[in-house]
């Protein structure tokens, strides 16, 4: 399961999500934070924005991920990435760790999109 580009339809679904985890639960922003999280086998759901630069920066991530069978997602923007992880700054990934009240949505979003 490489990473999966989300459909516009499922887009405000993913930031939503990223939202409730943050919320209800625990997430991980940034690469150095998401690929540790990934690693350590932690992560639920990955997503990555698309507008890296250079994309280096985040070219690991889809590969350990599928490595550790977790559903990675690409979203076009850093900046929205980042203010629905709930940052001033843009990210070029975070990391899912606790659900929280996200579990259903992060499932819906898996189903969907796979």
């Amino acid at each position: 399961m490489a990473s999966i580009e989300v459909p516009k339809e499922l887009l405000d679904k993913v930031y939503e999500a990223i939202e409730t985890a943050k919320t209800t639960g625990k997430i991980k922003k940034g690469t150095n934070e998401t690929t540790k999280t990934i690693e350590k086998g932690k992560a639920k759901m990955v997503v990555i924005a698309k507008d890296v630069t250079p994309p280096e920066i985040t070219m690991h991530i889809p590969l350990i991920a599928e490595e550790k069978n977790v559903p990675c997602f690409t979203v076009p923007s850093k900046e929205e990435l980042g203010a629905a992880a709930g940052i001033q700054v843009g990210t070029g990934s975070i990391a899912i760790v606790e659900e929280g009240e996200a579990k259903n949505l992060i499932k819906e979003i898996v189903s969907k999109a796979i």
